[in-house]
């Protein structure tokens, strides 16, 4: 079973996320720190979309920071494009397509470019879901985070 197949068969059953983000050197916003949170789900007809609410505390801190995203996950047989829905559906940005690299792996089929900074993506299968690193460099931004979604059970 590809990649995709098994990640598009999970993606309804993810409840819960963890994040861990981490600025290099070259970094000129210092976002590094950890966040959790729940993940509602919503099933459309080619798409999942994700409502995720949580908190996230920057490293040296003692607040945590509330969060919210929408991602839409599009459904098409050979790659899933996702999008950011921050400013709704109708204006989702379209990150970057996923297309397998291996029966466990996807990664962003090019670069996500947003001004003169560029995103991508590696996503890796895992028991109880799946984990998505994000690698986000420009002239301000040298950020690297990892997102560890998990199915209700877990």
């Amino acid at each position: 079973m590809t990649a995709i197949i098994r990640l598009t068969q999970r993606l309804p059953s993810i409840r819960h996320l963890t994040f861990t983000s981490r600025s290099g050197t070259a970094s000129g916003v210092a976002w590094s720190g950890q966040g959790h949170g729940q993940v509602e789900v919503d099933s459309l007809a080619n798409a999942i979309r994700f409502i995720e609410r949580g908190h996230f505390l920057p490293r040296g801190q003692s607040r945590e920071v509330a969060f919210r995203n929408v991602y839409r996950w599009e459904l098409q047989p050979n790659r899933l494009t996702l999008y950011h829905e921050r400013r709704g559906p109708e204006n989702a940005v379209r990150l970057f397509d996923l297309v397998a690299d291996s029966a466990t792996t996807l990664v962003s089929e090019s670069p996500h470019l947003c001004g003169a900074d560029t995103y991508q993506g590696r996503l890796s299968l895992e028991e109880h879901g799946f984990r998505l690193e994000w690698r986000i460099e420009g002239p301000r931004k040298d950020e690297r985070l990892v997102y560890h979604y998990r199915q209700a059970s877990t």
